[in-house]
């Protein structure tokens, strides 16, 4: 009977049933079968709302909408441009710094692609680079910054393990220290990559000229002291990451409402309700799962799976070679924040029965969901940068490889070093 039930989900998903439904049906059917009352799953829906981090997801994520709403990308390739675009590959790094920052503030790295790609894109060709290299930058750096603070991805996995209560305790904070290590990693090794891939293509570096650099800072004066807000608030203590949200989506209403005016005051209920109906699912399937998670819990799943691993597998570090394969593939597949909600209830006591911190971990598997957005051959960045490059999807595949490797390679020193991303935090 429960091989059917299954297969009942399984062919409901397939016919594009919504995600919460399937997780919400499974969870009813497990707590009805062993007898328990279905109002847990309520209880569970009112214990999430009551969640004081849970306010930074929306908050967060009205801020980045608007800012990917406004010309802000704009204003940023320019300021960085013109602070580092003297420098050797200096529009490359300018291209992986300003996508993981815009990625970090809207989240989605598809918006990354679509919001800077009409800009990067172009600039890398006329500045000399090849365009299968362009190419390949620009759909790769769309999904760098979600190790980086703000990242919605980041909270969502801090409240889902601290929901579970497994390892030592943690705060999103501490997340967000370990996550900057690893990120400025990727940053640099992408960097280093593309000086290596364009030394027999030398790129004519441009005059550093503290006249444009002026304009750009006067340009962007009101945008740059906005990670400022962010980092400088909550790492000093001055405020609690769900203040320090509330701060960021005031200040950026002000300054792209008011001060440079680019999203009218009647479009602004427009862009508030669009972020929040994607805050309102994410929170509905966070609200199920963790429903579900408590079947799960109840029928000691976590603890057969790590029984069967161990069966397997009895070293930690080929527990982490799989992890990191099973991650690669969940993420060319599935959206990263199913991905957290589904996967890290499972997930994450098997991987601290291996001794692994949950921090790390939340850090392991956001670095591969990263690069699971381009990972052929259903990776969506691959498809959303075909669309909009208008190119065939087989030349985007060759295109992303070399940078997909450089960051695999990356992946791998912060699985087997957890100290990048714990150094903060020791």
């Amino acid at each position: 009977m429960i091989y059917l039930f299954i297969f009942i989900l399984i062919l409901l998903a397939l016919l594009g049933a919504p995600l919460f439904t399937i997780i919400i049906v499974g969870a009813m059917a497990g707590f009805y079968s062993s007898g328990i009352d279905l109002s847990v799953i309520a209880i569970e829906l009112y214990r999430i709302s009551d969640t004081p981090v849970l306010l930074a997801l929306p908050l967060f994520t009205l801020a980045g909408y608007i800012l990917s709403e406004s010309n802000t990308s704009q204003r940023l390739v320019r300021l960085t441009r013109a602070f580092l675009g003297w420098m050797p590959g200096g529009l490359a790094f300018v291209s992986f710094v300003i996508c993981a920052f815009f990625t970090a503030f809207t989240g989605a790295s598809g918006v990354t692609i679509v919001a800077l790609g009409a800009l990067l894109y172009p600039a890398l060709k006329q500045a000399g680079y090849k365009e299968k290299f362009s190419l390949g930058l620009v759909t790769t750096s769309g999904s760098l910054g979600l190790l980086l603070p703000p990242s919605l991805p980041l909270i969502l996995y801090g409240v889902i393990a601290q929901q579970m209560g497994a390892g030592p305790e943690f705060s999103i904070d501490d997340l967000f220290i370990a996550g900057l290590l690893p990120a400025l990693l990727m940053i640099v090794m992408l960097s280093a990559w593309s000086l290596w891939a364009n030394r027999k293509n030398p790129i004519p570096l441009t005059k550093f000229s503290g006249t444009k650099l002026l304009e750009a800072i006067k340009e962007s004066a009101w945008e740059i002291p906005l990670p400022f807000f962010v980092l400088g608030g909550i790492y000093s203590g001055f405020f609690v990451i769900s203040e320090a949200a509330a701060v960021t989506a005031l200040y950026v209403i002000i300054v792209e409402v008011f001060v440079y005016k680019e999203i009218k005051l009647s479009k602004l209920p427009i862009v508030m309700r669009d972020s929040m109906v994607m805050v309102g699912g994410i929170i509905l399937i966070l609200g199920v799962s963790l429903a579900f998670t408590n079947y799960i819990i109840d029928i000691q799943g976590p603890a057969k799976l790590f029984a069967l691993c161990q069966t397997f597998v009895t070293d930690k570090l080929v527990f982490l070679i799989l992890l990191n394969i099973f991650l690669l593939f969940l993420g060319a597949i599935l959206d990263i924040f199913s991905a957290i909600i589904i996967m890290v209830p499972l997930i994450l006591p098997v991987a601290v029965s291996y001794g692994i911190n949950p921090v790390h971990l939340g850090i392991i598997f956001l670095a591969n969901m990263q690069i699971g957005y381009f990972t052929p051959p259903v990776g969506m960045n691959l498809f959303i940068a075909s669309y909009r490059f208008k190119k065939p999807i087989i030349e985007v595949y060759k295109a992303t490889i070399p940078f997909m490797l450089v960051l695999l390679g990356t992946v791998l020193i912060i699985t087997y070093w957890p100290q990048l991303s714990l150094f903060f935090l020791s």
